[in-house]
């Protein structure tokens, strides 16, 4: 069962083709696609079909709802949904207009991209560059105006692409995380294990990575080197210590992992501009106006 409020402008476009039996054998095909300049209250809800649906953002947003997942699909981002199952989505709330692409599609070879596209069934926007969705679009709706084997081959390849752009988009969203909960866990490393000697080698061991692309990647998600990080953090605890204990600056070096004071008071210095002795007395120091 369909129901629908089409609130879209007379320049939108939708349209519909019968798949002969050779398309209905290929890995990818379409039976209907269009662009649609969806107006404030467009909406859609279904019951069941037998396809899947992509879309893509190209201005505003939607809201599409699936079960109990639900998301908003703003400018420049995809979705395949599986329409097998109740889904509904509209114009997003607060929202002027939803102009988008959609295209059902069907095929073996959808089914199998679903487990990367659509992770544990939930619905996952995929956010995309450049203009490559849209022209993918554009061929789509152009070569559904023929029904020949040269049309059947280019729409196949074209669906293909489109979700081939939003799979390796998920993948490298993906990497990024791990690799990002890979140096986050090289941090947490320095800071558990600050007052003890560290070496890089070791890092490198527990990242299982190269020594370019690990510090490429420290120095993007932290900031600086690890070598830095550590220096940092030591001073820091160092602060701690010179403010709330009377230990010497020899024992402070020790217990922060510097070992040499001479070590530590020139890197104290370095970063605060001061001596640790000359922090610890500023520090100290009741301000002005206290008693």
């Amino acid at each position: 069962m369909l129901t629908y409020n089409m609130d879209v402008t007379p320049e939108s476009v939708w349209k519909r083709t019968t798949p002969s039996e050779a398309e209905l054998a290929q890995p990818y095909y379409c039976t209907e696609a269009g662009v649609f300049y969806a107006q404030q209250h467009f909406s859609t809800a279904r019951t069941d079909k037998e396809s899947y649906i992509l879309f893509y953002t190209l201005r505003g947003a939607g809201l599409i709802e699936q079960g109990e997942s639900h998301v908003v699909l703003s400018t420049g981002q995809a979705l395949l949904l599986n329409c097998r199952t109740p889904q509904s989505y509209c114009t997003a709330p607060g929202q002027s207009c939803w102009h988008h692409y959609w295209v059902h599609l069907d095929g073996a070879g959808v089914a199998a991209m679903e487990p990367l596209l659509l992770p544990g069934k939930k619905l996952t926007p995929v956010q995309l560059t450049g203009v490559k969705m849209q022209e993918y679009f554009e061929m789509l709706l152009g070569q559904m105006e023929h029904s020949t084997v040269d049309s059947m081959v280019t729409t196949g390849l074209a669906l293909h692409e489109m979700l081939a752009l939003c799979a390796r988009s998920i993948l490298a969203q993906a990497e990024a995380t791990s690799a990002r909960q890979v140096i986050l866990q090289a941090a947490e490393t320095l800071s558990k294990n600050y007052q003890k000697e560290l070496y890089l080698a070791d890092l490198l061991a527990e990242a299982h990575m190269s020594k370019s692309y690990f510090l490429r990647l420290f120095r993007r998600y932290m900031g600086t080197t690890p070598y830095n990080y550590l220096v940092n953090f030591r001073i820091t605890q160092a602060k701690e210590l010179l403010v709330l204990t009377d230990h010497s600056v020899s024992e402070i070096a020790q217990e922060v992992g510097f070992g040499d004071a001479s070590n530590f008071s020139t890197r104290f210095a370095k970063a605060t501009g001061q001596s640790p002795l000359q922090y610890r007395k500023r520090a100290l120091k009741p301000q002005e106006g206290t008693r």
